[in-house]
């Protein structure tokens, strides 16, 4: 018997003039695990929410065709009544988090599912374990970095025990260790597992099948070997590849920002400890490291969003910063007016950096109603408008589809000679098409590659 079945689903936002699915129909068996591809705005994430009963319950709008799980008619049925058999792992971690203190919000979703008292503490305290980040459980989630607010979230998903585990973009936040590890975790957990992911290549090591949406239809559903094939003849961006070595050579411009012997902590102790790095105009600079090690920090210090605490930071021209989250900071109405703000309302100018990331016509729509990859596009617009002299993006593929990213490494290569351009990535393949040279940073120290 299916662990899942989804019959002829077909589901349209409110508001929205274009459904986000169409006559999807599929089944999911217990234990199996399952890569799901496809553009962003394709409807994946949609696709996820509809498995775990999100919709139509949580989002409304116009719900048509049946998803059963484990015997259960989501339509008839609330969230709350598949918890126990269904798990989600969100693109947002910060999204998902309710407690203030890591060890609570583990335990938090056991208690909803109604697990004997006795229990809760030793399962989460074994998730936080297996999603390696066990020294956190007493540590405040506001003072984590995204991933290890990711692994927790994991860890929460983990406790729970779930016979179907969906997985929305869980590596987006994470080091390459990191994803594998993730990864390797959740294949190996036993549970049927659905895993989105714009970084294809870990999920289709490890998966048995592949599906692919386009434009809310579901396009390929294969076993792995024939969906590989189908891949390289229609899809080629979302096979694998080996991540391309990173050149030396450094822009020999203008030095537009200084780091010397930086230092900057939240409390407990430094996250950077006398960091110095020098950014010229010309050069793209790829920012890697592992979880936690400060690079958010130091992109912070470097665009005057942090001041450091001990040491100097020089910037002569103007900085623009690219969250990791930027829907967390959209304000207006519309996609074109948003552009906008950082040009006083010009609106010509908005609309041609928007055509410039893929995003023409999409001048009228409301920010909120992007999908994730769409919504880090429009940011990304909303501060190439404005040219500034330093450009720091902060996990810009996050989210991306593999065809986006050429196109955004192609958009950021064109523009490099114009600012200097530091790039705070996990995606080593992205590092590898975009910069000219890679900065690791590590516990105490930056080295240059």
């Amino acid at each position: 018997m299916a662990l899942a079945q989804v019959e002829g689903l077909a589901f349209s936002y409110p508001g929205a003039e274009e459904p986000a699915l169409r006559d999807v129909s599929l089944r999911l068996e217990p234990g199996e695990v399952v890569t799901l591809l496809g553009a962003s705005g394709s409807g994946k994430s949609t696709l996820l929410r509809a498995l775990a009963g999100l919709v139509p319950h949580f989002h409304g709008g116009r719900f048509a065709g049946r998803v059963e799980i484990a015997g259960l008619d989501t339509r008839r049925c609330r969230p709350a009544e598949v918890a126990g058999t269904v798990a989600s792992l969100f693109q947002d971690p910060e999204e998902q988090v309710v407690f203030g203190r890591v060890a609570n919000e583990v335990a938090f979703g056991l208690e909803n599912v109604g697990t004997l008292p006795e229990l809760i503490g030793p399962r989460a305290h074994a998730a936080l374990a297996a999603a390696g980040v066990a020294r956190l459980a007493d540590r405040r989630t506001e003072t984590l970095s995204a991933g290890e607010l990711q692994r927790v979230c994991l860890a929460s998903v983990l406790a729970l025990k779930p016979t179907l585990l969906l997985l929305d973009e869980p590596t987006s936040q994470l080091d390459p260790d990191g994803a594998e590890a993730l990864l390797e975790l959740a294949c190996g957990l036993g549970a049927a597992v659905v895993v989105s992911e714009q970084r294809p290549a870990l999920p289709l090591e490890r998966c048995d099948r592949v599906l692919f949406l386009e434009e809310g239809r579901l396009r390929l559903d294969e076993p792995r070997e024939r969906a590989l094939a189908w891949l390289d003849a229609h899809r080629p961006d979302y096979l694998p590849r080996e991540a391309v070595g990173l050149p030396e050579d450094r822009g020999d411009g203008k030095v537009l920002c200084r780091l010397e012997d930086v230092t900057y902590g939240y409390g407990a102790g430094p996250v950077l400890d006398g960091a110095s790095l020098e950014l010229c105009r010309g050069e793209v600079v790829a920012l890697t490291g592992p979880n936690g090690v400060g690079k958010t920090t130091l992109a912070k210090l470097a665009t005057g969003l942090l001041e450091p605490q001990a040491g100097t930071v020089s910037r002569p021209g103007s900085a623009c910063y690219l969250s990791q989250d930027p829907g967390r900071y959209l304000f207006s109405e519309r996609v074109d007016e948003e552009v906008a703000l950082a040009v006083g309302g010009d609106l010509g100018r908005a609309r041609r950096a928007l055509a410039g990331v893929g995003l023409a016509g999409f001048e009228a729509r409301h920010p909120r109603d992007l999908s994730s990859g769409e919504r880090e596009r429009l940011a990304l617009a909303a501060v190439l408008v404005g040219e500034p002299d330093l450009l720091v993006l902060d996990e810009p593929t996050r989210g991306v589809d593999p065809t986006r990213k050429a196109e955004l490494a192609e958009l950021i290569r064109s523009e490099a000679a114009r600012r200097t351009t530091l790039v705070v990535t996990h995606d080593l393949v992205f590092a590898g098409d975009v910069a000219d040279r890679a900065v690791a940073l590590g516990a105490r120290e930056l080295v240059s590659a």
